[in-house]
C-alpha cells in the first residue's frame, strides 16, 4: 500500500507517524511545500517576543529525523499542484528545481491547513504588513523588529493569535493597538467575560479599538504606515493582519471533492471525503460540533492531530471515528489566562437551545493559603436537563485546570448536578475542599431546583426604573460606598433579618452583592419569609466590569444612576 500525504504539519505529520506504527511495510510519501514539517504553530508568537529564543525549539521534527524514525519519504519544498483523482495520482512541483512530475497513490490524505484571511484592500502588499502562519512568517516579523526597530504596531483582529502577538510585541518594546471588528476580543468568550480581559490589557498599555475595520493602508515616508479605518486614522510602523483563517482547499476543489459554503472539505466521521480513496484532516476540514451535532469549522491543533491518527487507522483497516470538536482552547495574556470550551451564548442561541447561564467568582485555592486569586467562571447549561453546554473562565491561576475539568465533563455528557459529585484533588496550595467546579455545580443546581432566581447585568437598566421592583445591596457599607446603584438600599447581609421593615413586601426584591454569594444567601432568607426575590448573577463586580467597559468604549447605553468604582 502506498499512501501520499499532502501537508506536513499537525494533521499530516500525525497521520504519517501513525501509519508507520500500524504498517511497517507501507510506502509513505509526505509532501510539504515549505521547508519545515511538524513544527509548533502555537509557539510562533513567543519567538517574536523572545520567550522562545532558540529557533530549533520551534521544530518538533526535522525532515531528516522524521525519516530516520518513521521511514517516511519526506519531500520538502515540493508542492502538490493538482490531484488526478480518477488516475489516483498527484502532480507535484519541485519548488527548488522547477521540475513537475506525477506521483501515484493508493490512498491520499489531505492536510493543507488554513491560510490567513487577508482583506483585499489598497496598500495591503506593503512590506510593513505581516501575517503569521508559518516559521518563515515568524522569522520575517522578528527580523523586521530587530533591523527596523519599529516603535509601534497595529494588530487587525482580536482573536487568539492577535492577543498572543500583542503580548509579544509589548515584550519586544513596541506600543500596541488592537483593532477589532466586533464589540469584544476573543470570539469564543461572551462579551461580559471579555470585559475583564479588556480592562487588563489596557492596564498593560495596549490600546483597544472596537467596532471598526480597516479600509486602506498608505505609506507615510520610509518608516510609518497610515491605517485608514472606517471611523479614524491610525499610524504605525508595523501591522499584523490577524483576522482569522480560511481553509486552504484549492486542491480539494480542483479534485471535485465535496466542499461546504466556506470552502471546508466535507468528510464523514471516518475522515473520508466524497472520494473513498481520499481522506482529509486538520483546519481545512468541516467537523461536527460535539454538542450541537451541527457542521462547523474549528481550527485547533488538538483536533487536527487526533484526525490524522483516525484517518491513518481507517486506511489500515481499523474502524475509527472522529466524534466531533467542542472547541476547547486556552490563551495566555501576559499573566492572565482566558479559556473556553463548548458553546457560548451566541452559538447556543444559533443552535436554538433553551439554555441558562451561571457565574461564580471563586478562589483558585484555599483563600487562607498565600497567593490565591479569584477565577471568573461562566457556564451555560440546558434548562430542562441541566446538560452542560459550555464554559468560559478568566483569571490568573488555575483557570486551565478548571476548564479542562469542565471540558471533560461536557465530553462525558455530564449534567450540572453531577459537577457537585466530582471528587477533585484538594490541598490548600491547589484548591479548596469545594473546588470552583463543585461550586458551579451547586449554583446551577440551586437554579434548576428553584431554590433561587437570578437576573443579569443587562437587566439592571430596566429593573432600576421599574416601580414594581425594590433593589437592595447586601454588601458592607464600605463596599457600597466604593460603588453602587443609586436606586439600591444598602442593608449589609448580617443586618438583613433585623431590617425587614425596610422592604416592601408588595414588590419584587432584587438583591445585589459583590460576587453573587451573599445575595444568594439573602434570597434564601427572604424567599422563606414570603418575599418574591431574585439576585444579581455574577454580582456587582461583573456588572461594574461591563459598565466600565461600556464607558471606555463610549457606549451611551450605560444604566442611569450607577456610581461605579474608580478605575
Amino acid at each position: 500500500m502506498k499512501v501520499v500525504i499532502i501537508g506536513g504539519v499537525a494533521g499530516g505529520a500525525s497521520a504519517a507517524a501513525r501509519l508507520r506504527r500500524l504498517d511497517e511495510q507501507a510506502k509513505i510519501v509526505l509532501f510539504e511545500r515549505g521547508e519545515y514539517i511538524s513544527y509548533a504553530n502555537c509557539g510562533l508568537p513567543y519567538y517574536v517576543g523572545g520567550e522562545i529564543s532558540d529557533k530549533k525549539a520551534l521544530t518538533l521534527q526535522t525532515p531528516e529525523s522524521f525519516k530516520s524514525r518513521f521511514r517516511v519519504d519526506v519531500r520538502i519544498r515540493q508542492e502538490v499542484i493538482a490531484i488526478k483523482a480518477e488516475e489516483k495520482r498527484v502532480t507535484v512541483k519541485n519548488l527548488s528545481s522547477g521540475m513537475i512530475y506525477d506521483e501515484p497513490y493508493d490512498k491520499l490524505i489531505l492536510s493543507p491547513g488554513a491560510e490567513p484571511s487577508v482583506p483585499d484592500l489598497p496598500g495591503i502588499d506593503d512590506p510593513r504588513i505581516f501575517t503569521l502562519r508559518t516559521i518563515p512568517d515568524t522569522y520575517a516579523i522578528r527580523n523586521f523588529i530587530e533591523e527596523k526597530k519599529p516603535a509601534s504596531a497595529v494588530i487587525i483582529g482580536g482573536g487568539y493569535i492577535g492577543l498572543e502577538m500583542a503580548e509579544n510585541f509589548v515584550a519586544a518594546g513596541l506600543s500596541v493597538t488592537i483593532v477589532q471588528r466586533s464589540d469584544h476580543l476573543i470570539p469564543s468568550l461572551d462579551y461580559d467575560m471579555a470585559c475583564g480581559v479588556h480592562h487588563y490589557l489596557r492596564q498593560k498599555g495596549v490600546k483597544l479599538i472596537f467596532d471598526d475595520t480597516p479600509l486602506a493602508f498608505r505609506p507615510q515616508g520610509d518608516e510609518n504606515l497610515e491605517i485608514q479605518l472606517k471611523k479614524q486614522i491610525l499610524t504605525a510602523q508595523l501591522v499584523l493582519i490577524s483576522t482569522g483563517v480560511r481553509p486552504d482547499s484549492g486542491l480539494a476543489r480542483g479534485a471535485g471533492l465535496r466542499l461546504n459554503f466556506r470552502g471546508g472539505i466535507v468528510t464523514d466521521r471516518h475522515l473520508q471525503t466524497s472520494n473513498p480513496d481520499i481522506y482529509a484532516v486538520g483546519d481545512a476540514v468541516e467537523v461536527r460540533h460535539f454538542i450541537t451535532g451541527q457542521p462547523v469549522m474549528i481550527a485547533l491543533a488538538g483536533p487536527a492531530n487526533k484526525q490524522g491518527r483516525i484517518a491513518a487507522d481507517n486506511i489500515c483497516g481499523i474502524p475509527s471515528v472522529f466524534n466531533g470538536s467542542q472547541g476547547s482552547s486556552v490563551l495566555k495574556i501576559f499573566e492572565m489566562t482566558a479559556a473556553a470550551t463548548g458553546l457560548n451564548e451566541k452559538t447556543a442561541q444559533a443552535a436554538g437551545l433553551d439554555f441558562g447561564k451561571a457565574y461564580t467568582w471563586s478562589a483558585s485555592h484555599a483563600s487562607y493559603y498565600p497567593g490565591a486569586s479569584n477565577i471568573s467562571l461562566k457556564v451555560l447549561f440546558e434548562k430542562g436537563t441541566g446538560r452542560l453546554l459550555g464554559a468560559q473562565a478568566t483569571g490568573f491561576d488555575g483557570v486551565d485546570k478548571r476548564l479542562d475539568v469542565l471540558a471533560t465533563a461536557i465530553r462525558a455528557g455530564m449534567t450540572a448536578y453531577e459537577l457537585t459529585d466530582l471528587e477533585l484533588c484538594y490541598a490548600p496550595p491547589f484548591s479548596s475542599a469545594k473546588d470552583p467546579v463543585n461550586m458551579m455545580g451547586y449554583v446551577i443546581e440551586n437554579l434548576l431546583t428553584g431554590k433561587v432566581e437570578q437576573f443579569y447585568w443587562h437587566d439592571l437598566d430596566f429593573l432600576s426604573s421599574d416601580p414594581r421592583v425594590q433593589i437592595i445591596d447586601v454588601r458592607s457599607e464600605r463596599e457600597f460606598a466604593a460603588g453602587h446603584l443609586e436606586e439600591a438600599i444598602n442593608i449589609p447581609l448580617p443586618q438583613l433579618r433585623m431590617s425587614l421593615d425596610k422592604l416592601d413586601a408588595a414588590k419584587r426584591i432584587c438583591v445585589i452583592c459583590e460576587s453573587g454569594l451573599r445575595s444568594y444567601i439573602a434570597c434564601r432568607i427572604l424567599s422563606q419569609k414570603g418575599y418574591d426575590c431574585a439576585h444579581l448573577a455574577g454580582g456587582w463586580r461583573l456588572y461594574a466590569a461591563v459598565m466600565q467597559e461600556q464607558l471606555c468604549a463610549g457606549d451611551a447605553g450605560r444604566p442611569r444612576g450607577s456610581r461605579l468604582p474608580r478605575d
